[in-house]
């Protein structure tokens, strides 16, 4: 049996430090020219302290963007109706990170397909909870009555979603806004679901 990764004790304050250190350091330069020497030498901190408390570059990298997404995770929303969680996950949005921060993410999306250990860390603790989450969702909107089991649109939410965020820059030029995706949640999401 493998003995278990042993972490150091860094308190709250001291890893926001560092999440807020390497989510600058992405924006200067970029996740393949990120290194773990920068991080350490920009957070006063060791390489061997990095390496044992996040294990790698793509893990410390997916870390800090969850840390710095804005309204907690989807798990944790549940206002009792379908339309008040996805109103309540896309109140959670803020425009303002989504707009600085687009020109980062879609440089980490383009560094994880070319990078298998970064597209995992972004599956394993970015994609994957936030997923999970948007699926109990829809269970328990089925499980109240409010979208029928045989709806086709179901198992197609997550990709709707998804398109919402990566439509709007792609084909109108512009970052995604809470208004945009009220309306798409309005006009799209909605109907198709038969609420």
């Amino acid at each position: 049996m493998e003995a278990p990764t042993r972490r150091s004790r860094i308190t709250p304050e001291r890893e926001a430090e560092l999440y807020g250190a390497v989510l600058d350091l992405l924006r200067e330069v970029g996740y393949e020219a990120l290194t773990m020497d920068a991080v350490a030498a920009r957070t006063r901190s060791s390489k061997a302290t990095l390496y044992r408390q996040w294990g790698s570059k793509a893990e410390l990298v997916v870390r800090t963007l969850r840390h710095h997404k804005p309204g907690g995770s989807v798990t944790e929303i549940d206002t009792g109706s379908l339309r008040g969680d996805l109103y309540r996950m896309v109140a959670h949005t803020d425009e303002a990170e989504m707009e600085k921060n687009s020109a980062l993410m879609r440089g980490l999306v383009h560094a994880a397909h070319d990078n298998p250990e970064l597209m995992r860390a972004f599956r394993d603790l970015l994609i994957d909870p936030e997923l999970n989450g948007l699926n109990e969702m829809l269970r328990r909107a089925v499980a109240r009555g409010e979208v029928g089991a045989d709806r086709p649109a179901l198992a197609f939410v997550p990709h709707m979603l998804v398109g919402a965020f990566v439509a709007c820059e792609l084909v109108e030029g512009r970052v995604l806004t809470q208004a945009f995706m009220r309306g798409y949640l309005e006009a799209v999401v909605f109907p198709s679901l038969g609420i």
